[in-house]
């Protein structure tokens, strides 16, 4: 029997559980599912026979030290910062690691020491990062196969809601961790490389800087440039391609509204607004403008970054009510914390709607003297609120890829992501059962 060791029974586990769970009997396995909430843990569980509960504190060393020395293999769903705890102990005991984030210095610190433990802690193998290296490196592998010479990469992904639920203005619901759509953009410096050209975006600009991309049969979407693109030059082996770049996809329209709040400073995480217990929305946006006895919030709003009284910008604006004199609530609270509070009243999944994944990539190489272009497409809707399009992308590429070391299908060790054929190619393979399957289309 394989003891498996899930820590974090998250929104995100859902998936992923199930799918231990199915596989569960026929490998052999116990599963034990250790998360702060007993509860969380509990209604994952379902009363299986193969699987516990428990109630797991990562900082409780004891605990940790008893739980990670008697599995066969760790899978690590906690926030990014606490898997160095966890990976300590696997490392100690000789413990396999699967985590959907991404490798921290802390980490890939550990590589020479994972390597001589004759262990493997996979990291980033979720939706993005995890999907995205998997259908990114196959099709570069190909095209490499080929003799072709790359000169151009690109990738975006997002989580958005699905069409026959995308029933507001900022067609966009919360389908990940809030915190993280309020902050994003904030991680350090954006940067890439177009045509052999270095380029550089500041936070104020993200969201003003943006593509256009069609997928077919879902219309047209909207991409904003990720964090630092030129580190995945080394990672996918384009050292020197011209042109890289990655991003995050929104609906034609999101990034314009959202720089409003941008250019406001509403998505400042790094002071504490006094009195935001008793403060209303109206009051929170007004507070970011200049004083006038005379013009109302809105007017002051609109003169100052220029948006017309007619502009869709102000429909946006008004429909999230950050224009209400509904009280914030929330004590001692950052702009950011105090946005993330206003929007999740009006952009929470209803119990009835399904969220949806978009990924597209391409591929610009030369072939036999010629240009080319691959496109490469995914699109996954979720069940309900709860079994989302984004716990599938996350969760199932875990649990496969655990399967597969537990199998010894995956004879790799030290500190890796999933870029390798013995990952990719059994991994993507496998998905497509479970209807998470990329289309492709190359033109001349």
């Amino acid at each position: 029997m394989k003891k498996i060791l899930l820590i974090g029974a998250g929104r995100s586990s859902v998936s992923l559980i199930n799918y231990l769970l199915q596989n569960a009997a026929s490998h052999d396995w116990q599963i034990r599912v250790g998360d702060i909430s007993i509860e969380h843990a509990q209604e994952k569980v379902h009363g299986h026979t193969h699987a516990s509960a428990f109630i797991f504190d990562i900082k409780n060393e004891e605990q940790r030290a008893k739980e990670i020395s008697e599995s066969d293999i760790v899978i690590s769903l906690l926030p990014p910062f606490l898997h160095a705890l966890a990976a300590k102990d696997c490392l100690h005991y000789k413990k396999s690691l699967v985590t959907a984030s991404y490798v921290t210095e802390d980490m890939q610190a550990m590589d020479k020491e994972v390597r001589e433990a004759g262990i493997l802690f996979l990291n980033e193998i979720g939706l993005d990062p995890g999907l995205d290296h998997l259908s990114a490196m196959k099709i570069l592998d190909e095209i490499r196969g080929e003799g072709a010479k790359m000169i151009g990469f690109e990738s975006f992904c997002g989580g958005l809601v699905a069409p026959e639920n995308d029933n507001n203005p900022w067609n966009y619901k919360f389908t990940w961790n809030p915190r993280n759509v309020v902050l994003a953009g904030q991680g350090g410096a954006v940067k890439f490389i177009q045509e052999g050209m270095y380029k550089y975006i500041p936070y104020q600009k993200v969201f003003r800087r943006t593509e256009i991309i069609e997928i077919e049969n879902y219309g047209r979407f909207e991409g904003y440039a990720n964090r630092d693109s030129l580190k995945y030059r080394s990672v996918y082996g384009l050292e020197n391609i011209p042109t890289i770049y990655r991003g995050t996809l929104r609906r034609v329209g999101f990034c314009r509204a959202w720089d409003v709040f941008v250019q406001l400073g509403a998505t400042d995480d790094s002071y504490i607004m006094e009195g935001s217990e008793n403060m209303t929305h109206r009051q929170f946006i007004n507070s970011f403008l200049a004083y006038n006895l005379h013009d109302s919030v809105e007017i002051k709003l609109m003169h100052y970054l220029h948006i017309d009284q007619d502009s869709e910008l102000m429909d946006k604006l008004r429909w999230l009510g950050i224009f209400d004199t509904t009280k914030v609530g929330l004590k001692d609270a950052t702009p950011a914390q105090i946005l993330q509070s206003i929007l999740e009243k009006k952009w929470s999944l209803d119990e009835g709607d399904r969220d949806m994944i978009v990924m597209w990539h391409k591929f610009n190489f030369e072939l036999n003297g010629k240009q080319h272009q691959r496109e490469s497409s995914l699109v996954v809707l979720g069940d309900d609120a709860h079994h989302t399009a984004m716990a599938k992308t996350v969760g199932l590429p875990l649990g496969i890829a655990t399967k597969l070391i537990l199998e010894g299908k995956i004879n790799l060790t030290g500190v890796v992501i999933p870029i390798h054929k013995q990952i990719y190619e059994p991994v993507l393979q496998e998905l497509k059962q479970y209807g998470i399957n990329f289309k492709e289309k190359t033109t001349v």
